[in-house]
């Protein structure tokens, strides 16, 4: 975190300070794509946007660190651990871990409601034990809680011009989308976890089922059944981010450059899986560094355009682009995305 961005939010006791620091190192090292878009917001922003990002891969990181050999028992305790944290800093309690801290401190200045942060939490604590779908409709009520809901986070620190209920919809939905661009990206990753995000009715509509995509990691054999079903999933996904687009107009201007930037990144991995030839189960899809550079350097354009119109006097993301993107939402958890 820089000093100049701490100071432009208001965030001043060196403890509060360090924690917020914290949360944008863990954006930083884990949220490439995301870090990058977020260098495009007015400076006073920022640092609410990592607190939020910090506190998901903090929780993510207990369930899905592939590193620690904890026990499911052990992460468990560790989530709810957190989880009692966090309800003690939400309510103004004082909070030992530095990403309840920023988290907290940013919920009270843009008053986010705390369900969002609970029910992120269930669905982290549903990776523990659940290890697939039946359905897209199944599916969704994981998505509410990995994706949706910080959408929904991010919306008081964006800001719109519509009332919150109408942005609401479309933030959600932003949040859905990038999450299942994630699944689609790290299904291979995924399945040696032991989970399975494509819903097995999909699956099954093109004769494909958990041991047959386990056999295709496991010998790197091609199946155009699996093919034709990742297909399927990428096209539903799609239809995600159609529903989603309308809400980047409904956020205030200045806002607009960096989730429109998160959006074009995310989405484009979509595109870069369809080029490899939907090989996901066997190495991991990125979009051209090229392509980053470009739709970062017309993100950038456009936010200076914007506060060359308003007036905003703003630090701007200057500096080189991030190395290339990393599963989550509008925060990508479990990974990052692009």
């Amino acid at each position: 975190m820089t000093a100049r961005e701490l100071d432009a939010a208001g965030i001043h006791e060196p403890g509060l300070r360090a924690a917020y620091a914290r949360c944008r190192d863990l954006n930083a090292r884990h949220g490439r794509t995301y870090f990058l878009a977020t260098r495009l917001l007015p400076v006073d922003r920022r640092a609410a946007v990592h607190a939020l990002y910090g506190f998901a891969r903090h929780a993510d990181d207990i369930v899905d660190d592939l590193e620690s050999t904890a026990t499911t028992a052990q992460r468990a305790a560790a989530l709810t651990a957190l989880e009692e944290q966090m309800k003690r800093g939400l309510r103004g309690g004082r909070a030992t871990e530095p990403v309840i801290r920023a988290l907290a401190d940013t919920a009270a200045r843009h008053r986010i409601d705390h369900r969002h942060f609970t029910d992120f939490l269930a669905s982290m604590r549903a990776d523990l034990t659940v290890t697939g779908y039946a359905s897209f409709e199944d599916l969704g009520g994981y998505t509410h809680g990995s994706a949706a809901v910080i959408g929904l986070q991010m919306l008081p620190v964006l800001g719109t011009v519509v009332p919150h209920e109408e942005a609401a919809v479309p933030a959600a939905a932003l949040g859905v989308a990038f999450q299942l661009t994630n699944f689609l990206r790290d299904v291979g990753e995924d399945l040696d976890r032991g989970r399975v995000y494509l819903p097995a009715d999909l699956l099954g509509a093109h004769g494909v089922d958990r041991a047959r995509l386990e056999w295709s990691r496991r010998t790197g054999a091609r199946d155009p059944r699996i093919t034709a079903a990742l297909t399927a999933f990428a096209a539903h996904t799609r239809s995600v981010y159609r529903q989603a687009l309308p809400g980047l107009g409904m956020l205030d201007p200045v806002s607009r450059p960096c989730i429109r930037t998160a959006f074009v990144l995310y989405s484009g991995i979509l595109d870069a899986i369809e080029a490899d030839d939907h090989a996901v189960l066997h190495r991991r899809a990125v979009v051209p560094r090229r392509r980053r550079a470009v739709v970062a350097l017309d993100g950038l354009a456009r936010a200076l355009a914007v506060r060359s119109r308003t007036g905003r006097r703003t630090e701007t993301a200057t500096g080189p682009c991030p190395a290339a993107p990393a599963r989550t939402a509008l925060l990508p958890v479990g990974g990052e995305a692009a």
